[in-house]
């Protein structure tokens, strides 16, 4: 083989080798700092990876937070009306935190189907609701239209489609 073709050839094959690491530790990285969103109906039919980090997000049930006493342990139900999943979270919660309120929660998914959140965000006026959730809600039939975030309590105020013509 000629001298300049193999020299060309070398060099060649050396940055398709290079560029497939760095392509291969790109694709590990994201794999690994991806969060998946979950909705509660989504992770109650088993839908939501066990020991894989994701974000579910819903609103905080009604008469469902509880404290511990001794020390910043929190215990409360999110759902979307068609599902809910408990969640547990160690630490200070944020001040918009509240029944009734949707939020966002990161964590794991345990063996048990309770969430271990390490992030907790709440939304953060009566406007804004997360997107996810705002989806989860409005794919459930339970967002109010132009309410600005509201919501229908499962069997209560039911959208049009569930209503029916009344016939």
């Amino acid at each position: 083989m000629n001298p300049v073709r193999k020299r060309r050839l070398t060099i060649i094959v050396v940055l398709l080798a290079g560029f497939s690491v760095a392509v291969a530790l790109v694709l590990v990285a994201l794999q690994e700092n991806m969060n998946l969103f979950y909705s509660p109906a989504e992770i109650a039919a088993g839908k939501a990876p066990v020991d894989q980090r994701i974000r579910a997000g819903g609103l905080v049930e009604q008469d469902s937070v509880e404290r511990d006493s001794d020390s910043l342990r929190v215990h409360f139900r999110i759902t979307d009306n068609d599902g809910r999943v408990r969640v547990q979270y160690d630490g200070i919660l944020p001040d918009l935190f509240r029944e009734g309120q949707g939020v966002v929660a990161l964590g794991k998914l345990n063996q048990n189907g309770v969430l271990v959140a390490d992030q907790v965000l709440a939304k953060h006026d009566e406007e804004y609701m997360p997107p996810e959730v705002e989806q989860a809600l409005k794919d459930a039939g339970r967002l109010k239209e132009g309410s600005g975030g509201g919501y229908y309590p499962k069997g209560e105020g039911e959208s049009p489609e569930q209503q029916g013509d009344g016939a």
